[in-house]
Order: C-alpha cells, then structure tokens, then sequence
C-alpha cells in the first residue's frame, strides 16, 4: 500500500515537473520487462525508467508514532534500506541488485491515517486523493541507480542485513547510514518535502 501511495504521488510529480509519456509499470504483470523498474517518463527527449523505494521511518511525532493504527507512520532510523533478496525461499535478486532502472527515487514519508482510510483514498480521483491523504512529512532523494550500486556492491556486507516480511514473504534489506550513501553517491540530489507543492 505505502509503495503504491509513493509511485501515484511520485507519478504526480513528473507530471507538474514537466516529464510526459509518464507510465506506472505493473511489477507483477509487467509488459515491458523492465525488472525492479516502478514508473517510465520521457524528459528531455529521453525515456527515463524510475525505480520508487518508499520508506514510511519518517514520522516526527511520538504521539502519531505509538499509535498502532498508524502502520505508515514510523520513527526515524536515518538509514537507506536497499533490498538485496526478493523472496527468502527462492532467493532472488533484491531490486537493488536487479533493477534495470536509470534512477532510484528514495521517497520517505509518514501517513497519519489509518491504512483503511488510506485504502479508501487510493481508489479515488486525484483531486481527492491528493487534497485529502495526510502526508505529516516527506522527502524525496534522487540517486543514480548505476552509481548507486556501484558503491553498493562495493560495501554492501559492512551493512546489517534485516528481513522485512510482505504478503507471508520475507525479503532482504541492508540498512546503510544516509550520510555513507549522501556523501559516496555522485550524482545524488535531495529534492526535500513534494507532497505539498503538487496540485489536486
């Protein structure tokens, strides 16, 4: 839920920066066989594929934080968490290693609302879904995906290696300091808070 509330906000994003031809790829029926690829756009002349890793460890308030209801509303933990194994039976290539994106945007952000509210929002127009979802707080973080993964393969068993469980299946993320990656990271560039500035 969380990473399809990021590709539709991210989607809207391209949109008002000027991008066309903006497509979300549907990972598990994908027509263009574009592994660990979430959206495509055309900038400049030039197709662009876009992985969207969405991060919900971006809440400031304890209050919201404690509160279970809010599942998209997490403490901070000031890490990247790059996903190394897809699936912990058949041990497939996490998209950090697999994608065959050209950009990785690293997109935190906390919801405070319930995720059947959320639900409920996501099968609405925009005009309602973008003046009515409850963004506490967001960042986007655009990186290179080759550099990126360059570094990352380069250093990735430094990193502590965490499971994350989705749908009955575990995957598996290195979580990695941001200040290693922000300042490895040629290319990189912190965009900072988008939810606001885009139109219903």
């Amino acid at each position: 839920m969380l990473q399809a509330v990021a590709a539709r906000i991210i989607e809207r994003y391209l949109l008002e920066g000027g991008a066309t031809g903006v497509m979300l790829v549907d990972g598990a029926a994908d027509p263009l066989r574009l592994p660990g690829v979430d959206l495509v756009c055309n900038r400049g002349g030039s197709s662009t594929k876009i992985k969207v890793k969405a991060d919900a460890y971006y809440g400031a308030d304890p209050r919201k934080v404690a509160d279970q209801g809010l599942v998209f509303y997490r403490a901070p933990v000031h890490c990247y968490a790059f996903e190394t194994i897809s699936h912990h039976l058949t041990r497939d290539p996490g998209w950090m290693v697999a994608s065959s994106a050209d950009e990785l945007y690293y997109y935190r952000l906390a919801l405070a609302q319930t995720e059947e509210e959320i639900a409920a929002l996501m099968n609405e127009a925009d005009a309602v879904f973008f003046s009515e979802l409850w963004v506490d707080r967001d960042e986007l973080v655009v990186l290179p995906m080759h550099e990126t993964r360059t570094w990352f393969v380069a250093n990735a068993e430094k990193y502590q290696a965490r499971p994350v469980i989705t749908g009955g299946v575990s995957s598996w993320n290195r979580l990695i300091p941001r200040a290693d990656i922000d300042t490895a990271v040629a290319g990189l560039n912190n965009v900072g808070s988008i939810f606001r500035s885009l139109h219903p």
